[in-house]
């Protein structure tokens, strides 16, 4: 899973033995059981945030590894570990910059260019290895993550108790530097202590603010329990700080739709002491968006009726300079996604404009890009009522565009890509490698210097921000 460097740090087990067992056939064998127990829950869109415990194995395991199931097999290869510190108080977030942590059951290395990313001196966003190396609250998770994935990277960071700023400020940093192979961990356990019955109505308090996705209501419901006056509650949720963190990344990455996947405490175990109990929850946070857009492909009547948008409203702008209102019929074309409108002649472009905007329903989107297409394509001149005739039209359904860190994991003739640096900007659709035939590195120069007006080399360079997405692509027969 790592490839070890001489001269990289090693942060050793410093639980095992303890929170879980030292010997790596019987962990891996304790793990493997409680993810065969578990349930992949049928969700929709991409699992971008999960909340998890990190109790010893034998209380949260189960719980934790319903989490983890959600996630096992899958791409995710750069995972955000965050958690609230349980041995020192501080008011930085501390970051594990580089190395190897180690488990029973090998070693994982730290995203160190995630980490170089993420932090930041003038923001409180500091390098500090050393307050991870006695904590369990991420070593914890790893063990877990190491046996649902197969590849993968962490960026390991621990908070204490961070201003409004510096959350702010963290938050900001993960979801600019989130992509769809990343996956934030929240670690947390729930309500410390208060007897088994007011335990669960503490806890799903809780939990459900947290599935509400808003700070605010967390934040509320989080005070509203800790001055409920039940008997020896400490807190009702230990990584507080970690969770309000998460919910300001959801906020900016749009994540739309949270789930409980377990919950019980350790009342419930049958070691379980049900007068004094902690309570343990895993819960999910899905960007339900891209599944919206085109997870589900348009039918044919779909597509059919959106061509004939597209063409009515041409023939009507070009005819009388009028817009006609558009009106639908297809539940799928009042979904709320982006879209770009090729006009083809004789097989030659002749106009294709589009927007990502996903605050209106595609039969609006539709036409308003058609008549883009037909008149403001600055490489053409406008369209006239006589050659629409003989014009073909295209449309491309988008999914929202997701951020990249690497170049090269453009996959060619599937995703289309956006280049943003300095305010300059140029988009090419997947369907540009397949028709012109260019490799991997032509493509992208093509589009920094025809499309961005950028040199041709700037998808290598670190300031320009890169873009994928896809599309569902169709046209008129």
């Amino acid at each position: 899973m790592a490839v070890k460097n001489v001269n990289e740090p090693v942060r050793s087990a410093a639980v095992a033995g303890g929170f879980y067992p030292g010997n790596k056939e019987i962990l891996s064998d304790q793990i493997q059981e409680y993810l065969d127990q578990a349930e992949v829950l049928k969700t929709p869109g991409e699992l971008k945030i999960l909340f998890v415990p990190h109790a010893g194995l034998i209380y949260s395991g189960p719980v934790a590894a319903a989490g983890f199931k959600q996630i096992q097999g899958k791409n995710y290869t750069k995972i955000i570990l965050l958690g609230s510190s349980h041995h020192y108080h501080f008011n930085h977030a501390a970051v594990y910059l580089n190395g190897l942590w180690q488990t029973p059951l090998g070693e994982v290395k730290v995203d160190s260019v995630l980490t170089g990313k993420i932090i930041d001196d003038s923001q409180n966003i500091l390098a500090d290895e050393q307050k991870h190396n006695p904590d369990h609250v991420l070593e914890i998770e790893l063990i877990f993550l190491q046996k649902a994935l197969d590849n993968f990277q962490i960026v390991p960071i621990l908070v204490s108790n961070p201003s409004d700023q510096l959350i702010d400020s963290l938050a900001k940093k993960i979801a600019d530097n989130f992509d769809n192979q990343t996956l934030l961990v929240i670690s947390t356990d729930l309500s410390h202590y208060p007897p088994y019955e007011q335990a669960k109505v503490a806890d799903q308090q809780v939990i459900n603010s947290i599935l509400s996705g808003d700070l605010k209501t967390f934040e509320e419901k989080f005070k509203e329990v800790e001055n409920s006056n039940y008997p020896n509650l400490e807190t009702p949720a230990c990584g507080k700080q970690a969770i309000r963190i998460a919910l300001k990344v959801s906020a900016l990455l749009g994540v739309d739709h949270y789930q409980q996947i377990a919950y019980q405490n350790s009342g419930d175990l049958p070691q379980g002491d049900k007068s004094r109990v902690v309570g343990y929850a895993a819960i999910g946070g899905w960007d339900k968006t891209t599944e919206e857009a085109t997870g589900k492909p348009l039918n044919q009547t779909a597509q059919v009726e959106a061509l004939q948008i597209a063409r009515q409203t041409l023939e009507s702008y070009l005819k009388k300079e009028e817009v006609p209102l558009p009106q639908t019929a297809s539940p799928q074309l009042q979904t709320k996604a982006g879209a770009f409108v090729t006009l083809n002649k004789n097989k030659n472009l002749r106009g294709c404009i589009g927007s990502f905007e996903e605050n209106k329903p595609l039969y609006q989107v539709i036409p308003q890009m058609a008549i883009a297409a037909a008149s403001n394509d600055h490489r053409f001149p406008p369209v006239t009522l006589k050659e629409l005739g003989d014009i073909k039209i295209e449309i491309s359904v988008l999914t929202p565009k997701k951020k990249i860190d690497d170049w090269q994991k453009v996959k060619l003739g599937v995703d289309g890509v956006v280049i943003e640096k300095g305010g300059q900007s140029g988009t090419f659709l997947p369907q540009v490698a397949i028709e012109t035939n260019w490799d991997l590195e032509e493509f992208l120069s093509q589009l920094c210097a025809q499309k961005a007006g950028l040199p041709g080399n700037c998808y290598q360079d670190p300031e320009t921000n890169i873009y994928t997405f896809q599309a569902q692509v169709f046209e008129e027969k």
